[in-house]
């Protein structure tokens, strides 16, 4: 299989405190890695050193063979990151944007770049607010046109965190199916979500983290097997593996208050 993403012993220190330790995993070409695990993880960290903003206190990361601490430029060319937050120059329009954004990552005419944006901005329902000045423009929108950034260069890895943030259900729909379809032509897909749903429906492997550390990676099915009670649901399964699957008996206690009438105490 031809790997275009590959993790080697890759950690983070920040003083003290390990937040990534020693994880080590591959992604292949036409591949959906999802990248699961509870809030304060080490999913942020991680995806931060594979996109190029932080540097890791040991281990590496290479795209397409390109070791991102000895050629970051090379790598960081390999690479679409979506961030979970759409942080934009808001002074410049929606069409300005993207062309700053193809200058940086294609030389010559950009012009093939834009026409292949014009087809997202148009999937997006962005098409009449590409002149527009960024500032205008709601967190939906701005995740989007980021994410058109992103989809008009067909670099071989997208890493994005939490790709359905203000999306509204129709874009979340068309996002979820253009990551199907970049992965159906090669594209290797790196995602890190809270949604189990998201996850169940479009990736091929899953790993999750947990206190900084990979504690299970596999297929769906391949997870199924290592939960010991034989959950099916992903939602389940995840609990189950990382220790939390108690928040069954409070889920449970929680719909027997709500069938209570109101005001109505234990005595």
């Amino acid at each position: 299989m031809n790997v275009v993403l590959q993790i080697e012993h890759l950690s983070k220190k920040f003083g003290s405190f390990t937040a990534v330790s020693d994880i080590s995993l591959a992604v292949s070409a036409g591949e959906i890695f999802g990248f699961l695990g509870p809030n304060g993880a080490g999913k942020t960290t991680t995806i931060k050193m594979l996109a190029g903003l932080l540097l890791p206190s040991a281990g590496t990361v290479s795209i397409c063979g390109h070791d991102l601490a000895r050629s970051p430029l090379a790598g960081k060319r390999l690479t679409g990151y979506i961030p979970d937050r759409p942080y934009l120059y808001e002074k410049l329009t929606g069409d300005e944007y993207l062309r700053f954004i193809a200058s940086l990552y294609r030389e010559g005419d950009p012009e093939p770049v834009i026409a292949e944006a014009g087809r997202f901005l148009e999937l997006f329902d962005l098409s009449d607010w590409r002149h527009h000045l960024i500032e205008g423009y709601s967190h939906g929108m701005r995740q989007k046109l980021i994410m058109t950034s992103i989809f008009m260069l067909g670099q071989p890895l997208i890493v994005v965190d939490e790709p359905m943030v203000g999306l509204d259900p129709k874009s979340a729909r068309i996002v979820k199916e253009l990551f199907k379809s970049l992965a159906a032509r090669g594209t290797a897909v790196f995602l890190s979500t809270h949604s189990m749903e998201i996850a169940e429906e479009l990736c091929d492997r899953i790993a999750i983290i947990q206190h900084g550390r990979l504690t299970s990676t596999g297929s769906i099915d391949e997870l199924r097997a290592q939960a010991a009670s034989g959950r099916k649901n992903l939602e389940d399964i995840f609990l189950e593996l990382t220790g939390a699957y108690e928040l069954q008996g409070i889920i449970r206690a929680l719909r027997q208050d709500a069938g209570r009438p109101a005001g109505e105490v234990d005595r």
